[in-house]
């Protein structure tokens, strides 16, 4: 019988404004059929996130703020990889390499050269990235087998406190003495949002967890 989401908070319906476009239906159907390589991918995400954290600490060590937020957020993104991949091992699947999907490089295109419009760039892919996993747990849930709708459930507060970390840590730069401003920030966060919502939506011909419109014949293989 499938399991529902009993509560959706307001940091949930935040995100969604925030994301504006939906998941489509078919990527969920995708996803319930090719539930190892949504594993496999969840884990490898979960890997990247916590690097990006840790490199975001290694490249900007004056900013303490920053400092305390990515070290956070680096140790619950290793805690979450070591239990997708706990989950894989109960359900025999084996944790390999998997091509990257389009979804990260198409937004890290946009990220400009200089700072701290470099740095602001990179705050903001972050949100979008967290807050679209969220979303997805969330269209995953009602469809999952008890066990892993239960550990999906469990993401959700952090994956939404996770962007809400990144948005404000952008917002910050954006309000610094060097940066552009906030008017300057919104305008990008459109651009980044008009980015993301054409890879989340267009047709796509690999399936992974930020994967787009999956076609007919999708090469969902590694």
């Amino acid at each position: 019988m499938p399991t529902t989401v009993t509560s959706l908070d307001t940091s949930l319906a935040e995100l969604k404004a925030f994301l504006v476009s939906s998941t489509p239906q078919q990527w969920v159907t995708t996803a319930l059929q090719h539930q190892d390589i949504l594993l496999i991918d969840h884990a490898h995400c979960e890997k990247k996130a916590a690097a990006t954290a840790m490199q975001l600490m290694f490249r900007y060590p004056q900013k303490s703020t920053l400092l305390t937020k990515m070290s956070r957020l680096a140790r619950e993104e290793l805690i979450h990889f070591d239990q997708v991949c706990r989950l894989m091992q109960e359900r025999a699947v084996t944790y390999d390499h998997l091509t990257a999907s389009r979804y990260a490089a198409g937004l890290h295109k946009m990220i400009r050269t200089h700072e701290p419009l470099k740095l602001m760039d990179t705050l903001i892919i972050g949100a979008f990235v967290e807050a679209r996993s969220c979303e997805r747990f969330a269209a995953l849930i009602p469809f999952l087998d008890e066990k892993l709708a239960a550990f999906y459930q469990s993401l959700l507060k952090s994956e939404a406190r996770h962007y809400q970390d990144y948005i404000k840590l952008a917002l910050t730069e954006a309000k610094s003495s060097s940066g552009p401003g906030e008017s300057a920030f919104w305008q990008r966060v459109e651009a980044f949002r008009h980015k993301e919502t054409e890879l989340i939506t267009q047709p796509d011909k690999q399936f992974r967890f930020h994967s787009g419109l999956p076609v007919v014949d999708n090469e969902s293989e590694a």
